[in-house]
């Protein structure tokens, strides 16, 4: 009798501590966790693991000097394991959503550009193609836009290549601004930029075009020092609408470029349009 007591009151005091230490996790998960139903969620296991734990201290009161058989065990057993398997329960949690952040951040490192943390150009290779399949297959409109920046080299060479890479850094910043959500902007190579507009028309796209260029006109993309003095640009911007026979990603791009090209040669600063009919 003795020694069954002595297994009772071990189960459940290490019990007990298990029980408590269960909590500590899903506290470090729900300060990782948005305000979401998701979070709720666990607010309501807490509230159930508190349940579990007061009817623990009830029992331990209740049959703390009572003295058992060995069939009265079962129930510190099951009390034992359930604070072990709560503990687990909220370790593995904790666990699997740091592991899901980390492959989060790494996935999105793997298609943002470092340093205008804008998408790269793998990302915009492959939703290029995803874009245009979708396009043609529901017969709605995409359109694809590429921008350069005017005279960058002058400013790279003027005030440096720190200098430089605040100016894109500033550019693309404002251009994440101006665009939807669902577009996907992405810098192309250099100083280029594209941005792939889904359910977009050509006039819709040239007044965005135009936003997008007075907003970077009219900037200040990097403040004055003892240096330099405010340092500003302005975009060429070609615009493409994809028609249902542009064959393939290369010709859309060519057509963007074509606009691009067209913009540059007519002055700089300034948005043309080409229809992609081939």
């Amino acid at each position: 009798m003795i020694i069954m007591n002595l297994i009772k009151n071990w189960l459940i005091i290490i019990g007990a501590i298990i029980m408590i230490l269960s909590m500590a996790p899903i506290r470090q998960l729900k300060k990782q966790l948005p305000e979401s139903s998701l979070r709720s969620k666990w607010d309501m296991l807490s509230i159930l693991i508190l349940f579990f734990f007061a009817g623990y201290i009830v029992y331990v009161v209740a049959q703390w000097n009572v003295y058992l058989n060995a069939s009265d065990l079962i129930v510190p057993f099951v009390f034992f394991f359930g604070a072990i398997f709560a503990l687990l329960t909220s370790s593995l949690a904790v666990q699997t959503a740091r592991d899901l952040l980390r492959i989060s951040t790494l996935e999105q490192e793997n298609i943002t550009d470092p340093l205008m943390e804008i998408h790269n150009r793998r990302h915009f290779d492959r939703r290029l193609k995803e874009e245009m399949n979708r396009a043609h297959r529901y017969g709605s409109s995409l359109v694809l836009f590429m921008l350069d920046i005017d005279h960058f080299k002058k400013v790279n060479d003027a005030y440096g290549h720190d200098a430089g890479d605040q100016v894109l850094k500033r550019i693309g910043a404002l251009i994440q601004d101006r665009v939807r959500r669902t577009d996907i902007v992405a810098r192309y190579g250099g100083e280029e930029i594209a941005i792939i507009a889904p359910e977009t028309t050509l006039e819709v796209a040239e007044v965005l075009g135009e936003r997008i260029r007075e907003s970077i006109e009219n900037a200040v993309l990097v403040p004055a020092n003892k240096e330099h003095p405010d340092i500003k640009a302005t975009i060429s911007i070609g615009i493409a609408g994809l028609e249902s026979n542009t064959a393939n990603n290369e010709r859309f791009i060519q057509c963007a470029d074509i606009a691009l090209y067209d913009a540059k040669e007519g002055g700089r600063n300034r948005v043309v349009i080409y229809k992609c009919t081939q």
